[in-house]
């Protein structure tokens, strides 16, 4: 925490619902009676490019942007991406990240390869990251799009929120006829955390 302030960063690929997410986390936040701060860059976010949204809270944030080194929680949507802003976190930071492989434009057109073992280089760099297989649970939840929001559950078990506030930001911020399974997502997130390797 710096100044009393706690950085998180997502990012993934365009299409992930990243957004959706970091608007989710703004409003439990809002709710839990932090100011909150939030920036995106996601320029060729619809075409699959890489999108990075900051979310700063505290007593009082005045800048959105997150300093390099100052994330206390990357929160990755796919594994390329997260190892890429490794960078960006404190060196006691911690990982959340979804157990998935997206390729970039450069892999796809055959001009480069993914790098092999990510997981396990981001664990080592990291001890106390979180490697969540979202799109298992999120069929489990019944809607292969509630990944982003079993993410959110994985996440919420490394802040001191309680649990109703969640579940009220995703009733205000998801439309009424998914609220259900989003709930069932999130919380299938939760339990992910609690049962993983250490």
């Amino acid at each position: 925490m710096s100044n009393g302030v706690q950085n998180i960063l997502l990012v993934g690929v365009g299409g992930q619902g990243i957004l959706l997410a970091s608007e989710i986390l703004s409003e439990v936040l809002m709710l839990s009676g932090y100011d909150v701060k939030k920036a995106e860059v996601h320029g060729m976010a619809q075409r699959g490019g890489s999108v990075v949204s900051h979310v700063r809270f505290g007593a009082k944030v005045y800048s959105p942007i997150i300093p390099e080194g100052q994330a206390d929680i990357l929160f990755g949507f796919e594994l390329l991406e997260t190892y890429r802003c490794l960078p960006l976190l404190k060196k006691d930071g911690q990982v959340v990240v979804n157990d998935l492989e997206i390729a970039p434009p450069g892999v796809a057109l055959g001009k480069q390869e993914y790098p092999s073992d990510i997981a396990a280089h981001i664990k080592q760099a990291f001890p106390r990251s979180c490697l969540v297989n979202g799109i298992e649970l999120a069929q489990e939840a019944g809607n292969m799009r509630t990944v982003n929001t079993v993410l959110l559950g994985s996440l919420s078990t490394m802040m001191d929120i309680d649990q109703n506030l969640w579940h009220q930001a995703l009733t205000n911020m998801v439309p009424q006829r998914f609220i259900e399974e989003n709930i069932r997502a999130f919380e299938l997130g939760r339990q992910t955390q609690f049962s993983r390797s250490d």
